[in-house]
């Protein structure tokens, strides 16, 4: 039998941070072929293997389930449910008697807010379960194209996690030297839970894709100069990190625009992605603002080599990629659709002896 304790995830924490683990812990025992949860139960915390064996599967086709994983004495599983408050997305059985702990999301949330090295513990575990979750598919999905396609979204989910992962084990280190004051510390607990709250909007977005539905899109009165100014300073970091800088060639117009924030971030952060992934050595990134009849015009502007012309007239279809060793083709197609949600229309072009430009309208609604 293995101690909560000396679960791989939990060893960093404090002996305080531990105590509180221990009583938000609740031990479950299931006799051999018992569900531990289903696919569709509420998603509400996570589990720790204390003693037996525990399979995780789903269904990946008419009457068809197959065997992701199995969790031994020591491991977790139902990770995601912290992450994204949704219906459980794969079933748990317990392969022989088993005992396990399991932590509700709200305790798990509680934790992970005040310990950085257990959100960097935690992502870590999750970016590891989608690469296992990747491997393996990509090693059955060879025969077929449905299985194949699976194998693209994990690519995805891993490829989008770097960037948040990076910024978080950064911080992370920050936080952790001798000499980090009460301010520092402060400061890196809401940078790291601003990057878990941008994991959760990637893998969502990358679930809602493959599901082929949405949640509600709201749109509500937002400050297009704030929310601009705001993400510019989120994004530095990640910038700096490779190389890359980003400057407001025109200043964001002072107007309110309808716009549901969360979901066109993602189109900032998928177009300037792409522009540092087409700058590998470095390069400037420019964004430009105008108004222009009844829109706001947003430009941004790379001195990567620009679109090529392989791929210049299905860059906003889904799967359509050209010269990433490991593109999906869904950034782009992405963008489009959340452009269009908020009644604009994204285009892109090549700037004479410059390099990409891609350029998105959304309408200003007066009174």
């Amino acid at each position: 039998m293995v101690p909560l304790d000396s679960c791989p995830l939990f060893r960093p924490l404090r002996p305080g941070e531990l105590q509180l683990l221990r009583q938000a812990a609740k031990e479950c025992s299931y006799t051999a072929n018992q569900d531990i949860f289903k696919e569709g139960d509420t998603g509400d915390g996570v589990y720790v293997v204390k003693d037996g064996l525990v399979e995780i599967s789903g269904l990946v086709g008419q009457n068809v389930r197959h065997v992701f994983s199995q969790i031994n004495p020591g491991e977790i599983f139902g990770e995601m449910a912290v992450l994204e408050n949704k219906p459980r997305s794969a079933t748990a059985v317990a392969r022989k008697p088993t005992t396990v702990y399991f932590i509700g999301r709200d305790a798990m949330l509680e934790l992970v807010g005040s310990s950085p090295q257990l959100a960097l513990g935690l992502l870590r575990e999750i970016s590891n379960r989608l690469r296992e979750f990747n491997q393996q598919y990509i090693r059955e999905a060879l025969q077929t194209e449905r299985l194949a396609l699976v194998g693209r979204f994990a690519r995805s989910i891993v490829h989008d996690l770097k960037n948040p992962l990076n910024i978080i084990s950064i911080t992370a280190e920050m936080a952790g030297m001798e000499k980090s004051t009460p301010e520092l510390r402060r400061l890196t607990r809401m940078r790291i839970s601003k990057q878990v709250e941008r994991i959760s909007e990637l893998v969502n977005e990358i679930l809602e894709f493959t599901q082929g539905s949405q949640t509600a899109f709201v749109l509500a009165q937002t400050d297009y100069e704030t929310f601009v100014n705001q993400l510019v300073d989120e994004m530095r970091p990640e910038l700096d990190l490779k190389s890359a800088t980003m400057e407001l060639e025109t200043p964001p117009p002072p107007v309110k625009l309808l716009l549901n924030p969360k979901r066109l971030r993602r189109v900032f952060y998928n177009l300037i992605h792409n522009a540092t992934d087409a700058m590998p050595g470095g390069g400037k990134i420019l964004l430009r603002f105008r108004r222009e009849g009844n829109g706001v015009i947003t430009e941004i502007e790379d001195s990567g080599p620009g679109i090529a012309p392989e791929i210049a007239d299905r860059m906003f279809d889904a799967f359509a990629t050209y010269g990433k060793a490991h593109g999906t083709g869904l950034g782009l197609s992405i963008c489009k659709k959340i452009v269009e949600d908020h009644h604009g229309r994204i285009s892109a072009r090549n700037e004479p002896g410059r390099g990409a430009v891609f350029a998105f309208m959304l309408p200003v609604h007066e009174g």
